[in-house]
C-alpha cells in the first residue's frame, strides 16, 4: 500500500459546499481517475481518505492537506495528471507527496492555521493596530460559543498565537491571524474579529497555511 499527502486549494466556486460534500467530490474524482483506494476493515468499510482540518462554509484556502491510502503504487506526477482532470473548477492540486504509512494521522499532526481575513470597518489604521496589540497583551479572554448542544465556554486568547495588520484602506482592512488548532481547540477567525471589536462580519476568510507538528 501507499500513502499520499495532497495539498490543494479551495476557491470561491466551492467555498459554500460542506465538508461531507467535499469528501464526496474527492472520492468521485479518485474513482473516475481509476485510483485504487484502500478501504478500512470491519462491517462498514470506507475509503482511507482524511482531511487535516475541515474548513468552515464560506472560507477559501490555498493550503488544504489530505492523506489517502492506495492499494497500488502511483507516482505523484501520474496522480496529479489523472486526478486533476477530474476535479471541478475551484479545486486545484498544488502538490502530491509520498508519506510513510506509519506516520500518525494527519489530523493529529495539525498545530496551527494561518488566515488572511478581510473585514469592512470604519476604524482608522492606528485604532486597528491598537486593538491587535491590546488583545495580544491579554493573558486570557473568556469566551462562549453557542452550539446545538448548548454553550461552550473556553479561553479564546489561548487559541491565538499571533495577529498582525497586513494592509488598510478606507473602509476595509486585511488582518493576518495565526491560530492554534490542536486537541485543546481550534481558533475561529470570525470570533477573533468580534473580539477585536469589529462590528461587521468578515468580507472574506482565506486559509494561507496549515502548520504541522515537526517531530
Amino acid at each position: 500500500m501507499q500513502r499520499l499527502r495532497i495539498r490543494f486549494s479551495r476557491g470561491e466556486e466551492i467555498k459554500y459546499i460542506s465538508h461531507l460534500d467535499l469528501m464526496r467530490l474527492w472520492q468521485r474524482a479518485l474513482n473516475r481517475a481509476n485510483i485504487a483506494l484502500a478501504y478500512s476493515e470491519g462491517f462498514s468499510p470506507h475509503p482511507r481518505v482524511s482531511l487535516a482540518l475541515p474548513l468552515a462554509l464560506g472560507v477559501t484556502s490555498e493550503a488544504e492537506l489530505m492523506d489517502i491510502v492506495l492499494e497500488k503504487f502511483v507516482s505523484p506526477h501520474s496522480f496529479t495528471a489523472a486526478v486533476g482532470r477530474q476535479l471541478p473548477s475551484g479545486v486545484t492540486i498544488s502538490g502530491v507527496f509520498n508519506t510513510p504509512l506509519k506516520l500518525p494521522s494527519l489530523q493529529s499532526q495539525v498545530r496551527q492555521a494561518e488566515y488572511t481575513v478581510a473585514i469592512p470597518t470604519d476604524k482608522k489604521k492606528i485604532e486597528i493596530e491598537s486593538s491587535l496589540n491590546s488583545l495580544l497583551d491579554k493573558d486570557s479572554l473568556p469566551w462562549e460559543h453557542r452550539r446545538d448542544t448548548g454553550p461552550h465556554k473556553y479561553d479564546l486568547r489561548a487559541l491565538i498565537d499571533d495577529l498582525w495588520l497586513i494592509d488598510w484602506r478606507e473602509g476595509l482592512c486585511n488582518i493576518g491571524m495565526l491560530l492554534r488548532c490542536d486537541s485543546t481547540g481550534s481558533g475561529r477567525p470570525e470570533q477573533v474579529a468580534i473580539a477585536l471589536g469589529f462590528e461587521k462580519y468578515p468580507e472574506s476568510i482565506h486559509r494561507k497555511k496549515l502548520i504541522l507538528k515537526t517531530n
